[in-house]
């Protein structure tokens, strides 16, 4: 949603695509006025040659993913279908279609230690952009880490942290239950991640590049933060350890080196992991507030910048 707005600024026409019958469609709406929606199964190749056959776009952008690690753990089949044979079906299209410059969004999980389906799937996805550049496809994969807004999904772990500290300030809820908080990830914010990826398909030459801040900070960090920014300065007697939500693996560390994106792009991170947390609190205490929980007005603090 953040890169459709992103691309609407710069004056571009955008059409957006959801999934058949999806829920979310409805949500995607109010943040993106102006944006022609039409539904497609990123499985589905020959439908997306349809799409490029009627709307010859100049860029393509596949953001579409299982993107939970959580999730793909239950569903490694659909992970695979989704995440990594998907793009090799767009990209064996794109073939056909050499003015069209293509970006598939990654994820740094692809090099840690622990191999989840999500994170299999998303090396394979960056494998197979990377051998589509390499047979003429304008091509590129964005390895992101991970990158945070006030959309993000309750079923991750920045939400699930800012949602609980907007709730147990409110009086709604009594405590915040997690799994390991020694984890470490680059957490930066999605709209400068989003900014990146734009950045990409405007190269000279294609290629990839990992996206994030360079500085890892523990899930104990990002409780602190969140509660700090909610007006508790002393998380821990409302945080409680379940071992039940640990995951069936993970790599302790993941960080991005930026160095190279900073040298192509003249790209940095616009937005401290602080700021973005702080937002993300922010929005989540008007949505209790209001009752409602998407409002494009919502996304006025990211945007600002």
């Amino acid at each position: 949603m953040l890169l459709a707005r992103l691309l609407l600024r710069e004056g571009g026409r955008v059409v957006g695509t959801v999934r058949p019958g999806s829920r979310s469609a409805a949500r995607v709406a109010v943040y993106l006025d102006g944006v022609e929606i039409i539904e497609h199964d990123v499985r589905d190749s020959e439908l997306f040659r349809s799409l490029l056959t009627g709307y010859r776009p100049t860029e393509v952008y596949n953001l579409a993913a299982i993107s939970s690690v959580v999730r793909s753990w239950a569903l490694p089949a659909e992970t695979e279908a989704v995440n990594a044979t998907a793009p090799r079906g767009l990209l064996g299209v794109l073939r056909d279609f050499p003015s069209v410059r293509f970006l598939q969004a990654t994820s740094a999980e692809g090099a840690g230690t622990a191999q989840s389906p999500y994170a299999r799937s998303k090396l394979a996805a960056r494998e197979a952009t990377t051998a589509a550049r390499e047979s003429g496809v304008f091509a590129c994969a964005a390895v992101l880490h991970n990158h945070e807004s006030p959309l993000r999904g309750p079923e991750f772990v920045t939400r699930k942290v800012t949602q609980a500290a907007a709730a147990i300030v409110d009086g709604t809820q009594d405590e915040l239950v997690l799994g390991n908080l020694d984890v470490r990830r680059d957490w930066g914010a999605a709209a400068d991640h989003v900014r990146a990826m734009r950045l990409m398909l405007l190269l000279d030459e294609p290629s990839d590049l990992e996206i994030g801040t360079g500085r890892s900070r523990s899930i104990r960090d990002l409780v602190e933060t969140a509660f700090s920014a909610a007006g508790i300065e002393d998380p821990w007697p409302l945080v409680r350890h379940d071992p039940q939500l640990l995951r069936p693996a993970d790599t302790d560390e993941l960080v991005c080196d930026p160095t190279q994106a900073a040298e192509a792009l003249g790209w940095r991170p616009r937005h401290t992991f602080e700021e973005t947390i702080a937002e993300m609190v922010r929005v989540d205490r008007l949505r209790l507030r209001s009752g409602v929980e998407d409002q494009e007005c919502y996304l006025e603090g990211i945007e600002r910048t």
